[in-house]
């Protein structure tokens, strides 16, 4: 190993891919210097997933950063989710089943406080994040391997093998974000559970056509395509002239995902497409399979799992990707606190405690509906009674409404109380994300801001007044799940704490014990 002398880090992160960028973003907005590790020469040019979901969304928010993901996205207000038709061809031409995009009706509540005006590719979202972080000057370090992972109880010894050859970094954790093989998983000795692969090999065609003229004005996130000829899903990564196109690879009938050449995949395109004549660039070929799985342990000492090194999620349901952000969510500002002295560091056994339930449950969810995948896509009184029978919640319950039990969470609530009605699910129970509601034209989620955070009811006082002494923002809410005289303490994630429908006795005293068991702080002994 070359002697290259590099001060220590708080955070290293591997992998330059949405969750790994995600949670250096996340960092680095709680304060804490991150550096960032990518065997690739930048972000991936080519999309795995699409669909960003609208607990992402909040996240996104949360860094400033949606305006500029919804200007990437494409515009679906108007389009369809899913359609089905034989070829593009025949889809333009009204042959075509369609299933629409889902959006709010007049009398849904309102849970969220800003989405997305359609798909945004999984490319095009770290192009954002990656830009951002630059402009922050954050250190990421391209082309860059781990090749070596060591740590004892005060510290992580990583080996780096960069453009400049190889050398030896001190970190005081390490967020590892590389990936379903992960290299840091392997090393630390975690196996995985779950069934594995799933079905057969997929080639993902990442290609460039001009498909406008065909489309006649439709605008749609996925077709199933039909045709015998080039059966397969077409996915929007633009709407006009970049596209993905996942076809199967039969590896019983001998077919090897090298024989995918640029030359045969144009040429599947354009059958799938019903245009034999059509332009078509194969900007990227890449193979794939569906797969489900989860880490045995998402914490090894201080290297934590996230993202595909955690879990590997089935691709129906749009949760894989969606649930790595949340990972990183939920560690960012457990390791900030640390960092920055506002915590003990037990905190960060929480992160294992809370994030392998979810994502046990997600990976559940996601099996569910690749048996059936009407009970994910279905929409109206009978799907949700034909997802009540099957165990399927509803697709927004999984990406909002799942809730933690932990020793970050005063009397959780674990159970959901329904797995249907989001609404029901995020009722400001202990260990729920803290419902959405505008305050004076502000979302309860905007007044969090990354930071602890009191909610009190209409005739809370009290509270407010011991929120100033123990040093918490504090806003005045009526709400109908926070009773006039109560509190509701909220984490820098958006997660309720605590919940408390009467004033304390003592509201100083009990918040500031509140805070301590929270946070794993030490609590100091009265003097004799």
């Amino acid at each position: 190993m070359t002697e290259t002398l590099y001060p220590e880090v708080p955070v290293l992160v591997v992998g330059g891919g949405s969750v790994g960028l995600l949670a250096a973003a996340l960092l680095t907005h709680h304060g804490v210097p991150v550096v960032l590790v990518e065997r690739r020469s930048g972000p991936s040019v080519h999309p795995r997933a699409t669909g960003i979901g609208a607990r992402t969304v909040e996240i996104l928010r949360e860094l400033g950063l949606d305006a500029a993901v919804d200007a990437a996205a494409v515009d679906l207000r108007g389009g369809v989710g899913k359609a089905v038709a034989r070829t593009v061809v025949d889809m333009g031409a009204g042959d075509v089943v369609t299933v629409p995009m889902p959006t709010p009706s007049a009398d849904e509540p309102d849970v969220t406080p800003f989405r997305l005006r359609g798909v945004c590719a999984q490319d095009r979202l770290d192009a954002v994040v990656a830009a951002d972080l630059s402009r922050r000057g954050a250190d990421l370090r391209w082309s860059t391997r781990l090749v070596g992972i060591a740590q004892d109880a005060d510290g992580v010894d990583v080996e780096l093998d960069g453009p400049d050859g190889r050398y030896a970094l001190r970190c005081a954790h390490v967020v590892a974000a590389d990936g379903t093989h992960s290299t840091v998983r392997t090393a630390l000795g975690v196996g995985t559970t779950g069934p594995g692969d799933l079905g057969k090999s997929m080639i993902n065609i990442l290609f460039r056509a001009d498909l406008r003229p065909h489309l006649r004005g439709m605008a749609f996130a996925t077709c199933t395509i039909t045709t015998p000829q080039a059966p397969g899903l077409l996915a929007t990564v633009d709407g006009e002239t970049n596209w993905v196109f996942h076809v199967a690879c039969d590896v019983d009938a001998g077919e090897r995902p090298e024989d995918f050449t640029p030359e045969r995949c144009a040429a599947i395109v354009r059958t799938a497409v019903g245009d034999p004549d059509l332009d078509v660039e194969v900007r990227s070929v890449l193979s794939w399979r569906p797969r489900s799985a989860a880490a045995q342990r998402f914490a090894v000492g201080r290297v934590f799992l996230a993202g595909d090194a955690a879990h590997t999620v089935s691709p129906i349901g749009a949760f894989g990707l969606n649930t790595g952000v949340a990972d990183a969510h939920n560690l960012a500002w457990k390791l900030a606190a640390v960092h920055h002295g506002a915590a003990g560091a037990s905190l960060l056994d929480t992160y294992a405690h809370e994030r392998e339930p979810v994502a046990a449950a997600t990976l559940d969810q996601a099996m569910r509906r690749l048996a059936d995948p009407g009970l994910h896509w279905g929409r109206g009184p009978e799907a949700d009674a034909a997802r009540v029978a099957a165990g399927v919640w509803a697709a927004p319950v999984v990406h909002l409404g799942q809730r933690y039990d932990s020793a970050a969470v005063v009397d959780p609530r674990p159970e959901l109380p329904s797995t249907v009605d989001l609404a029901a699910a995020l009722d400001g129970s202990p260990g729920s994300r803290v419902p959405h509601a505008w305050i004076d034209g502000v979302s309860t989620l905007d007044l969090v801001a990354s930071r602890w955070t009191l909610l009190v009811g209409a005739e809370g006082e009290g509270w407010l007044t011991a929120a100033v002494d123990v040093g918490l923002p504090a806003h005045r809410v009526a709400v109908p799940w926070l009773s006039d005289d109560g509190a509701l303490l909220v984490r820098p994630d958006g997660i309720v704490a605590m919940r408390a429908m009467a004033p304390a006795p003592d509201p100083v005293r009990f918040l500031t014990g509140v805070l301590d068991q929270v946070l794993a702080r030490p609590v100091p002994v009265p003097s004799t």
